[in-house]
């Protein structure tokens, strides 16, 4: 990729956001966000459906749970960047992340089907991204009640992944 999108400084978000920007651990967004759909995919194409179904808990999501989490979260962020950039200035409340894993039936669907909606979003993420300018990615706005920019938008993107990623490793894959 051509265009290179650098960290945030920490004026551009609310300390909220610090752990999952500081996850991103990146000089390149879309380098690392294309590198990262390559890794995921390939990651989850080699778990077993047993082990995409796995619980480390009662009440805890599975694998795939954990994954259309990961894309509603993706979605929703991308959309506060572009409302950001083009100067929106509604106040995004929160989301409640276990209710809408509760209703997302990601147990009951094919990895497959999990996986092309992921790669699907996350390449519109990367062209969304790919067409800010330094303008836009500067824009600041208001979500679960903190300040952001879209650029700190994007690595929180990443950032957030790669929380769920360490969790995978820690609690999942053992």
């Amino acid at each position: 990729m051509d265009k290179i999108i650098t960290p945030p400084s920490p004026t551009e978000y609310d300390e909220f956001f610090n752990s999952y920007i500081g996850n991103a651990n990146t000089d390149d967004l879309l380098t690392a966000l294309a590198a990262s759909e390559e890794y995921i995919v390939n990651l989850m194409l080699s778990l077993k459906e047993q082990q995409l179904q796995h619980r480390y808990q009662p009440g805890k999501w599975s694998i795939k749970e954990m994954l259309v989490h990961m894309v509603d979260t993706e979605r929703i962020f991308a959309y506060r960047a572009l409302c950001f950039a083009r100067k929106d200035k509604t106040e995004f409340p929160g989301f409640d992340e276990n209710a809408y894993a509760d209703v997302s039936k990601g147990d009951t669907r094919a990895i497959t089907s999990i996986l092309a909606e992921y790669a699907a979003v996350r390449q519109a993420t990367i062209e969304l991204f790919k067409n800010f300018d330094e303008e836009m990615l500067a824009e600041v706005g208001t979500a679960s009640g903190r300040k952001v920019s879209v650029r700190a938008m994007g690595f929180a993107i990443l950032g957030h992944e790669i929380h769920h990623l360490n969790i995978l490793r820690q609690r999942y894959l053992v």
